[in-house]
């Protein structure tokens, strides 16, 4: 089990490298220079050269690329002999960092991932981040808790009406739930129920979950949460469906249910304390993959809905070419995403025996 676990760990970090790596090298091979941006078109080429080499880009691009690396290690280097070289991390920018090790010149330090700073506002990308992904985060948890209930609900009905009209209604709903694109879900839902009949439902065109106001000052609304959490969870719900319908009627054609029927248990006692616990093993596989991945696909519905989230975050970077900022909100989804994997694959593993020893 050390070893499967290890193995596991290993992966991730391979994983995560790669996705580093590939991030680096896309944003700083994009044409423009963000020094000059920063300063605007009319700024002078000294004050330009200087932004550059404050920010590392007048090196060569394998020793940025290591300077990055250097930047996002808990595990850092610097140069206390002289501060400002950019080989090594500056100590200033991480006051919560603590020394492990001190050479002649070079200490070995432990601290929290360091994403820079944005651009446009100077704040670092951590806080900017920080701020956002609570947002995601709950817009992303509403929308898997809403699929998994209905879509649990929806495959029970569907299993015991097989080929009846409510399981025929529900297939039509799950395949058009599964091709339609979270973008053009939005639209149509907030079309409908915020734009047609936002007299009756009382729901915004667009909204976030916490807003200002005027007289109250920062205020939680929760129903700016409802049409967002709705749209993104259109899709699990149709997968979720579709597993526990088809686990369900495998389930309910195995013996230990019929000798269940025999021996005199009710309908419902067989259903849900017998057929119904064996059948949400592949749904629960599919919740842990899809939570990870929500958090990522919730950019397009953050961006419709104007939900203040990390979608809505990157493209305004996007926008500015505010570079650290999209890399940060990258890097952090990433993390998230090959996290949860890899904790659902080490589940596996200590829960199921059989997983490991393969």
């Amino acid at each position: 089990m050390l070893t499967y676990i290890t193995r596991k760990l290993l992966y991730s970090f391979t994983v995560l490298l790669g996705i580093v790596t590939v991030v680096f090298l896309l944003f700083t091979a994009l044409p423009g220079d963000p020094a000059r941006l920063m300063l605007g078109q009319r700024a002078d080429q000294s004050e330009v050269e200087m932004i550059r080499k404050d920010l590392g880009l007048d090196l060569p691009i394998f020793t940025q690329y290591l300077v990055y690396l250097n930047d996002l290690s808990p595990l850092a280097f610097y140069n206390h002999s002289d501060e400002s070289s950019p080989y090594f991390f500056k100590p200033s920018e991480h006051e919560s960092s603590n020394v492990l090790w001190s050479g002649a010149s070079t200490n070995v330090v432990l601290k929290a991932p360091y994403l820079r700073r944005s651009y446009q506002s100077q704040q670092t990308v951590t806080a900017i981040v920080l701020e956002a992904l609570p947002s995601t985060a709950v817009l992303a948890v509403s929308a898997i808790t809403i699929a998994t209930i209905l879509g649990i609900l929806f495959g029970i009905i569907g299993a015991l009406y097989k080929g009846q009209w409510p399981d025929k209604l529900l297939m039509v709903f799950s395949i058009f739930g599964m091709s339609l694109p979270s973008f053009v879900a939005a639209i149509l839902i907030m079309w409908l129920f915020a734009y047609l009949l936002g007299h009756i439902t009382g729901l915004e065109v667009t909204g976030s979950l916490f807003e200002i106001d005027e007289f109250e000052g920062k205020k939680l609304v929760l129903k700016n949460l409802i049409l967002p959490a709705i749209t993104l969870g259109v899709r699990p719900l149709a997968v979720f469906m579709q597993l526990t319908r088809n686990s369900m009627l495998e389930v309910l054609s195995m013996d230990y249910v019929r000798t269940a029927t025999a021996k005199g248990l009710s309908f419902r006692t067989v259903v849900m304390k017998h057929a119904l616990r064996n059948a949400l093993n592949p749904v629960i596989t599919a919740i842990s993959g899809w939570l990870a991945s929500l958090l990522a696909g919730a950019v397009f519905v953050e961006i419709v809905f104007g939900w203040k989230g990390l979608g809505l975050i990157m493209l305004n970077a996007l926008n500015t070419y505010d570079l650290p900022v999209v890399m940060g909100c990258i890097i952090l989804v990433a993390v998230i995403f090959v996290f949860i994997n890899m904790l659902v694959d080490i589940l596996y593993g200590i829960f199921d025996p059989r997983v490991s020893v393969q």
